[in-house]
């Protein structure tokens, strides 16, 4: 039997919907153990030449869960809808007993001793944890390579990026290596691997997913969690799993209602109105033949029922990527400073890391208050198109995944790049106004390479943005295009 042939029972395992394996195991008609070793077969077949997961767990420890798993079920017992699901979470936050590097050397090797909430939440349904994702060194830029674990490949074309930080998650949920996957989110960690890789990427709101622990629960206003999927309905499941207040993380939400995002995603979208932001008025550079990519995709959204037109925002978006610089450096800074001031640590440090943390020590008070007075500046601007739109659309990405070898593109279409992110600037806007922002597959370049829109709602709007997901998916279909590494 060859790897892809599509007779085998591995692969129809891990060809299954998160939502309809959910289904199955709880039914019984396939196994814990079974789901296991079909998604083990997966990683062995495919992971080699994307490198996604990394740090996998002993073989035979994953399969007892597994089979711990099946006798809970043998007795009635059920975890939650992620019973018996591999999850590798991403390595970034802490995971119990798992390595967790965040990319770098200096971490290298480092067990955690507790749950970051959001897999605590993962292993309490169920979840069985195999490994972890691949992310860049801290999460910094948006192709997901570090000096310990190597470069991930894009799941469409491996001489590609498949962007970042959460590059390892959308990949393996591209490949079918994981049945869905957790992810963060400071400058588009969600958003740019989904638009690279073909899936869903969702940026929650801030609070909607709790972020703890952390030693700044009180100022983490930018990096948020939540889930990559293959199709909306999976990213509502995991979502359910993931929401929700917790003590522990004091701006995390009371209002949500979790299991609406596993159970009311159908919603007619008749007469809805979508703002069409693009480029920003040219303000955004893009790569040469994206943007009518982007205009073919707009379509479906009419197919859905919605009105699109255009929108624009009068306000001095230089001002908006200041303000973004100076907090996101402060944000780093102030996390990683000790670091910087150690010698040895300092050494082991990536250009970019050193670079945020020598930015974020010489800003002021008056530097940081004003660009917090921006950033409420450009949220009332944003804020007040929704006075005209019920969503906001614009590109996930201003290229089509590059070439893994780069560090990270200098230049888009003659337009020289001045800082390793600002190729990402177009991610920028909903984060600094903290809106909800889904990145739907958008269809493919020439070279077959994938490519993104951003959904962006109104403020704490994450519901009505999967639903608009939900409706754009079945208009364009896009979702179902699979790697040809699947084949």
């Amino acid at each position: 039997m060859t790897a892809h042939d599509a007779s085998s029972p591995d692969k129809d395992i891990v060809s299954l919907d998160a939502v309809a394996l959910s289904r199955s195991i709880h039914a019984r008609e396939i196994s814990c153990v079974e789901v296991m070793n079909a998604y083990l077969a997966q990683i062995d077949r495919l992971n080699p030449v994307v490198n996604a997961i990394v740090a996998m767990r002993d073989r035979d420890a994953l399969r007892a869960l597994a089979n711990e798993r099946d006798a809970q079920l043998s007795k009635g017992e059920s975890l939650g809808p992620l019973h018996g699901f591999p999850q590798a979470p991403k390595d970034i936050l802490p995971v119990a007993g798992m390595v967790t590097t965040k990319g770098s050397p200096i971490y290298k090797g480092e067990i955690s001793r507790v749950d970051a909430v959001i897999f605590e939440r993962m292993r309490k349904a169920g979840a069985i944890f195999i490994g972890r994702t691949n992310s860049p060194e801290f999460g910094l830029g948006g192709h997901t390579y570090n000096p310990i674990y190597g470069t991930t490949r894009n799941a469409f074309d491996p001489s590609r990026s498949a962007g970042g930080s959460s590059g390892g998650a959308a990949v393996s949920v591209a490949l079918n290596m994981l049945p869905c996957a957790d992810g963060s989110d400071m400058m588009g960690s969600l958003r740019t691997p989904a638009a690279f890789n073909n899936v869903f990427g969702f940026r929650t709101t801030p609070g909607c997913v709790p972020y703890a622990p952390s030693d700044d629960v009180f100022f983490q206003q930018f990096s948020v969690a939540g889930p990559l999927a293959r199709n909306i309905s999976d990213l509502g499941l995991l979502l359910s799993v993931q929401a929700g207040f917790d003590a522990r993380a004091p701006l995390s939400r009371r209002s949500d209602k979790p299991a609406d995002f596993a159970h009311s995603l159908e919603r007619d979208m008749r007469g809805t109105r979508i703002g069409w932001l693009g480029d920003l008025n040219k303000h955004l550079p893009m790569e040469n033949g994206l943007m009518d990519v982007y205009a073919s995709a707009l379509r479906h959204f009419e197919t859905a029922g919605c009105t699109v037109d255009a929108a624009e925002i009068t306000f001095d978006l230089d001002r908006l990527w200041n303000a973004w610089l100076d907090l996101r450096s402060l944000t780093f800074s102030g996390t990683n400073a000790s670091l910087y001031r150690n010698d040895a640590t300092r050494n082991l440090l990536k250009p970019e890391a050193i670079w945020e943390i020598e930015r974020g020590l010489k800003l002021s008070g008056e530097d940081v208050s004003r660009a917090v007075r921006d950033r409420a500046a450009w949220y009332q601007a944003i804020n007040a198109l929704f006075a005209r739109f019920d969503y906001l659309v614009m590109p996930s990405a201003q290229v089509f995944p590059f070439d893994a070898a780069l560090d990270w593109p200098h230049a888009i279409d003659g337009h020289a790049m001045d800082t390793y992110h600002r190729w990402m600037e177009t991610v920028v806007p909903a984060t600094m106004a903290s809106l909800p922002a889904l990145s739907v597959p958008a269809g493919f370049g020439l070279g077959g390479l994938p490519a993104g829109l951003q959904v962006i709602g109104p403020t704490q709007g994450d519901l009505g943005v999967l639903q608009i997901g939900l409706a754009y998916d079945r208009a364009s279909g896009f979702s179902k295009a699979r790697s040809p590494l699947l084949r």
